[in-house]
């Protein structure tokens, strides 16, 4: 996903000087097949009852938060950080959402029957505490769902292989705060107590550079790294010019395994 220049993705949507750029991205990302798919079965594992109450941290515009609630028959609370994501998903019909931080969570103890965060883990300050947070407020024997990209799964293909790694290695370790955490979110639930804790991965094969440029915005993390310092700007510039390369000859191949990790937390003694 694009930064436009920002260090954590999705961390400072609000402060952006055009935020509604970032509600595009995620319709965009919505509109893919790969992502509908993933989100639909993370939600599986939620197994919702008709009446029950979920909740959804980082819900975005919402869209995953409707449509949980129009198949499955429950209601769902949507929280976001970002009041431009909030008001959108109000914009877009959600009748309960509303701004708050995945660190302090507005809610009782045990008030929801499920929860879920996708792709939040891999932004927020400290994922723990955030976890954390997800169980409290999940009743005993109720239901928390994960779902990450792991950015030390990534492959492309250009010609400088060792600096594709080095510019992939540079999006995991510095272009999101845990961009290498998600294949440990089993290890997390575990520690705390969970069990039944299903783990699918599932990997995101980009071969269309437009889709590649413009959402995730991989052409321009070399000059990203670049401009912090991790990369010189030749070797940003050779990385852009094999980048197209690849592209004109066809070969062009991005992929990143996603993580998709859910438990049932332990009922009262």
């Amino acid at each position: 996903m694009n930064d436009h220049g920002l260090a954590h993705g999705f961390t400072s949507v609000d402060t952006q000087p055009r935020p509604t750029e970032w509600v595009q991205v995620l319709d965009r990302l919505s509109a893919e097949p790969f992502y509908a798919a993933y989100k639909q079965r993370l939600q599986e594992f939620l197994r919702a009852e008709p009446g029950g109450l979920f909740l959804e941290v980082g819900a975005g515009t919402g869209d995953a938060a409707a449509a949980l609630r129009s198949r499955s028959g429950v209601e769902v609370v949507a929280v976001d950080n970002s009041l431009t994501m909030i008001a959108q998903a109000r914009d877009r019909g959600l009748p309960h959402a509303a701004v708050a931080d995945g660190h302090r969570l507005p809610f009782a103890a045990g008030r929801f029957d499920g929860a879920w965060a996708d792709r939040v883990l891999q932004h927020v300050a400290e994922p723990a505490r955030v976890l954390d947070e997800l169980l409290r407020v999940v009743r005993p024997g109720g239901r928390v769902a994960l779902a990450d990209p792991d950015y030390d799964t990534q492959v492309l293909d250009i010609g400088d292989q060792e600096l594709a790694r080095r510019v992939l290695r540079f999006r995991a370790d510095v272009g999101l705060r845990n961009g290498s955490l998600a294949h440990r979110h089993a290890g997390l639930l575990a520690a705390r107590g969970l069990h039944d804790i299903i783990v699918e991965a599932q990997t995101l094969v980009v071969r269309d550079p437009s889709a590649a440029d413009h959402v995730m915005g991989l052409r321009s993390w070399a000059h990203t790294a670049a401009a912090r310092g991790h990369l010189d700007l030749v070797d940003a510039e050779r990385f852009v010019a094999q980048f197209d390369d690849a592209v004109r000859a066809g070969r062009f191949t991005y992929a990143v395994t996603f993580f998709l990790t859910a438990g049932t937390l332990p009922l009262s003694d």
